[in-house]
């Protein structure tokens, strides 16, 4: 359906070809879990990697993914809020440094559980540092939306480095009762 599991004998994506292509890690896959690996290097081979995670979150109709997403221990989000290729939006090493604002409750979704959604709190605003594509600083505030993947005009994704775990715990039972291809451990 939406991309196929991560393998240890799947072809690695950083291959010699001039152009990667990703699919979708899904849930229970352990990469999931694991704390992503600083980016060091802002470099040619950066850039097809974002490239190509840009391309698997367009064709996944997704808002946002994070590098584990696609198999790769690295800290890179790309996020999209509107589907305009104008509002791509590349955060490499993000942190958010502060969240503010009053706490509220939307539904949420990732594209490594296709199709479970759960209702999971955040704070209304939250500041991110981080690096574009060619290592310049960002640092900014975003609303909700940077920390949410939700079904609203500013939708973008979780940061998910930091939310993987409050997510799937929200989800455990949706998972049990709704698709039967994850196995809980």
């Amino acid at each position: 359906p939406l991309g196929g599991r991560a393998r240890s004998d799947a072809p690695d994506p950083m291959s010699t070809s001039d152009e990667l292509h990703f699919d979708l890690t899904l849930y229970p896959e352990p990469i999931l879990r694991k704390p992503a690996e600083s980016v060091n290097a802002y470099d040619a081979e950066l850039e097809k990697i974002v490239a190509a995670m840009f391309e698997r979150m367009f064709q996944s109709k997704g808002v946002g993914l994070a590098a584990p997403q696609v198999g790769l221990r690295r800290r890179i989000l790309v996020l999209n809020p509107t589907g305009y290729r104008k509002d791509d939006l590349v955060l490499v090493n993000p942190t958010i440094v502060a969240r503010s604002g009053p706490e509220t409750v939307f539904d949420e979704g990732c594209l490594s559980f296709p199709g479970i959604y759960a209702e999971i709190r955040r704070p209304e605003r939250c500041t991110v540092v981080a690096y574009d594509v060619k290592g310049a600083k960002i640092e900014q505030e975003y609303e909700r939306g940077l920390m949410t993947e939700e079904e609203r005009k500013e939708r973008v994704v979780a940061v998910w480095t930091e939310a993987t775990d409050e997510v799937a715990d929200a989800m455990k039972d949706n998972l049990h009762q709704t698709n039967s291809i994850f196995m809980m451990a």
